[in-house]
């Protein structure tokens, strides 16, 4: 009777343990029910760390893409720092996530050369050569994909700029202080001045003043005429005619704008002359040839 009292304990207590580390029949504790729920933890099943997850290697991978894509726009004469670019543009992508996708395709680049290297097979210097340069071209166009945006923002900030200045000096003039005269730009606009200006009054409202937030407005924007702009507004609180500066500011802006327009223009009618001209060198040029080599000829014969 004894004993089987206690082979039942035994196996009572044997059962209770194997069943403790079955995940459906005990209950999680409290720090494992609340751990998914903690930041910077990664993913966890039946109370186990995964060490192989997406969110583990995002973090191994990243920082390693973005030192390697620094280095690699530092070698390539890139020094306009990338994040000025990307809160430039208004791009959900940071600084990690546009190296990451720098260097898959670069990696995606590397993997097509080396099978186009393969299949044709080359001589090895050229191979070598091919090899190098499909990532390298890879990492370029996007570097140049960002640029150009980068640049056709710039240039349309530039044209909207003396528009909404003057929409600006009409909203002082008649009353409105320059934080109300800003949310309203940003409220009616719907062009690149109007997005930025979105940005700068959520920077206001997120504690820093208003000539804080246009001067860092200016710094990301890198327009001279933005620059010249913003110590005009810092007269706020100073001027009283600040409407008659800020309207000064939008003529001398139109008129940049306009020289600029005038120099495109002059610019591109040079560059009509370029086919006009070899046009016109080509039969120039047979119609001199004939007569030259007739000449070397009775020369020759001579």
């Amino acid at each position: 009777m004894r004993l089987a009292v206690a082979s039942g304990l035994a196996l009572w207590a044997g059962v209770a343990l194997v069943l403790s580390q079955v995940r459906w029949f005990v209950r999680p504790r409290l720090a494992e029910r609340l751990r998914p729920y903690a930041p910077g933890v990664a993913a966890t099943v039946g109370g186990r760390r995964h060490v192989l997850s997406f969110e583990s290697f995002r973090d191994i991978v990243g920082p390693l893409s973005r030192g390697l894509g620094e280095r690699v726009a530092r070698l390539l004469g890139i020094t306009e720092d990338l994040s000025v670019r990307l809160e430039r543009l208004h791009s959900p992508l940071d600084v990690t996530a546009f190296r990451v996708r720098q260097v898959g395709w670069s990696v995606a680049g590397f993997g097509l050369a080396a099978a186009l290297t393969i299949a044709v097979r080359p001589p090895p210097a050229a191979g070598l050569i091919f090899v190098l340069a499909g990532p390298l071209l890879a990492f370029l166009v996007l570097e140049q994909r960002l640029a150009a945006a980068s640049e056709a923002w710039k240039r349309r900030l530039f044209l909207e700029l003396p528009v909404v200045a003057e929409q600006l000096a009409m909203l002082l003039a008649a009353g409105f202080s320059l934080g109300a005269a800003l949310n309203r730009l940003a409220a009616r606009g719907n062009g690149v001045a109007a997005r930025d200006l979105a940005r700068v009054c959520g920077r206001i409202r997120q504690g820093l003043s208003e000539i804080e937030a246009l001067r860092e407005w200016a710094e990301v924007a890198d327009v001279e005429a933005l620059t010249r702009l913003v110590p005009v507004l810092a007269l706020n609180r100073e001027a009283s005619d600040l409407g008659r500066l800020v309207s000064d500011e939008a003529r001398a802006i139109r008129r940049d704008s306009h020289r600029a327009l005038i120099e495109t223009i002059e610019r591109r009618s040079q560059q009509v002359w370029i086919p006009v001209t070899v046009a016109a060198l080509v039969p120039g040029v047979l119609f001199l040839v004939v007569p030259f080599m007739d000449a070397l000829r009775l020369y020759s014969q001579s």
